[in-house]
């Protein structure tokens, strides 16, 4: 699933290469992913309009026209978006093509189709879209907003991080990170958290997805639509040794996820009074 470090490294592309291009045509190739939320608006009214501003919110990408009408791109599981020669061969569940009129296309990809592309003039039309927290990369994301945010909470604080309703952006992959390099248990209770503790959550995150951003600038290049993963220090990693400590990483499916962790660097146990 795209989170906030892969999401804000796209953005940062695109910024680069679509203001001032013209969609010259459009395709769609899976219609129920791409949808309108106006009935004057269609996919072909695009055809004439300029993009003129790439934004990101959480884990929805927002590109503006110059008509005031946004695209806003929620890739849920497996979207991807490409940026390429109209040559370039179509992959396998291409959903949407726009034609540029700098002579590439923009596509979104789509394996799972879970995902969904909106035609929209006021984002918050937009299902999940208005209903986010903070953004976990907002300079606003403070602590003292973040104490707040978890203040009336009583879940487990994997699942509170990964609540878009509680903070935008993070999803199972860098929340796993975060709470290692905490050294948190993934499914203690919110009220179990010192002070301290807080302070070093809310210090893991940022640092965490900063430093993905860095090696994601770097790794990433002109190849947006890939997925990168593997300098990650204990997602997807299980039975192998924490970095940390050596422990062999463990690997549970719980709540509908999978969660990885260091039992030694981070103990706890699953069920809590």
């Amino acid at each position: 699933m795209p989170e906030s470090p892969d999401l804000e490294v796209i953005k940062e592309y695109l910024e680069r290469v679509l203001p001032g291009q013209v969609i010259e045509a459009s395709e769609v190739l899976r219609p129920l992913v791409v949808r309108s939320l106006l009935p004057e608006y269609t996919v072909s009214t695009l055809e004439g309009d300029t993009l003129s501003e790439v934004g990101r919110r959480g884990k929805f990408l927002l590109l503006g026209l110059e008509s005031g009408r946004t695209i806003v791109i929620n890739p849920m599981l497996a979207g991807r978006l490409q940026y390429c020669s109209p040559d370039t061969r179509r992959l396998a569940r291409t959903i949407l093509i726009l034609r540029l009129s700098g002579g590439m296309d923009l596509r979104y990809v789509d394996p799972k189709s879970m995902g969904k592309v909106y035609l929209t003039p006021d984002e918050n039309l937009v299902p999940r879209f208005g209903g986010q927290g903070p953004d976990a990369l907002d300079p606003g994301f403070t602590l003292e907003v973040f104490r707040e945010r978890l203040r009336t909470r009583r879940g487990e604080i994997k699942g509170l991080l990964i609540n878009q309703a509680v903070l935008a952006g993070i999803g199972n992959a860098y929340a796993d990170e975060i709470l290692f390099e905490a050294r948190l248990y993934p499914f203690r209770k919110r009220p179990s958290l010192s002070p301290d503790e807080v302070e070093r959550l809310h210090r893991c995150i940022r640092s965490v997805l900063s430093q993905a951003i860095v090696v994601l600038r770097e790794r990433m290049g002109d190849d947006i639509d890939v997925k990168i993963r593997d300098f990650l220090q204990v997602h997807g990693h299980g039975g192998s040794p924490c970095p940390r400590c050596g422990t062999p990483i463990s690997e549970i499916r719980a709540r509908n996820r999978l969660s990885n962790f260091c039992r030694a660097c981070q103990p706890g146990k699953m069920i809590e009074g």
